[in-house]
């Protein structure tokens, strides 16, 4: 081999390692990128789930206070009841 094709064979090799290492950057991005999505989801769900919870919570002492509510009348009712006999 000439000193032209070693160096022709060098520039390819270079050329090639450069390709591979332009790819595997690439998918390491790629990867982060996907990632982060799924963080930037999971955290939504997260946000979502505790609103559910926050909403549920209000909606079940709004029936408790409810239930209070019938019961407290349901005892002056006897209260009264039980005066008049």
């Amino acid at each position: 081999m000439n000193m032209y094709e070693i160096d022709a064979m060098k520039q390819v090799i270079d050329s090639m390692e450069t390709a591979v290492k332009l790819r595997s950057q690439a998918k390491a991005e790629r990867r982060a990128e996907e990632a982060e999505q799924a963080k930037r989801d999971f955290q939504k769900k997260l946000m979502l789930a505790a609103s559910t919870k926050t909403e549920l919570e209000s909606m079940a002492s709004g029936v408790k206070g409810a239930q209070d509510a019938v019961q407290r009348d349901q005892l002056v009712g006897l209260m009264m009841a039980s005066s008049i006999l």
